[in-house]
């Protein structure tokens, strides 16, 4: 039951927050809505960490993780956001294999911006 209200809410505090419409190029009177871009899932999935991350569940935590997933929809890409993860988690490879997502330059930029952005995030969606 904890779990089915923690998902309603999240879905509420992420997902609903950052709703926009945009007019198509065929018909002006269509509407589309998108979320940035990023799917409910990965939204959900990130609030669910940051909210362990940061102590475990309370309202304030998943708000702030929801706001936080916001601001950083708000700055990049899905593409270039799961790609920079997919870097972060994966640099830690031992090795060579390790080298291919530790070594390249779109590694490191992507991963940079990604700490950049989260850092930014976190400074204003948390109370310090």
């Amino acid at each position: 039951m904890k779990k089915i209200l923690l998902l309603s809410s999240l879905l509420l505090t992420s997902a609903c927050a950052t709703l926009e419409s945009t007019e198509t190029a065929d018909n002006a009177s269509e509407t589309v809505t998108h979320i940035n871009g990023f799917p409910t899932r990965d939204r959900v999935d990130y609030v669910l960490e940051c909210v362990a991350k940061h102590g475990g569940l309370s309202y304030i935590n998943q708000y702030a993780c929801g706001c936080k997933i916001d601001k950083i929809a708000e700055k990049i890409s899905f593409a270039d956001y799961e790609a920079a993860r997919t870097f972060v988690q994966m640099q830690k490879t031992p090795g060579e294999q390790g080298a291919a997502f530790r070594d390249p330059q779109q590694s490191k930029d992507l991963r940079g911006k990604l700490k950049e952005i989260d850092a930014a995030a976190e400074k204003a969606c948390f109370v310090q």
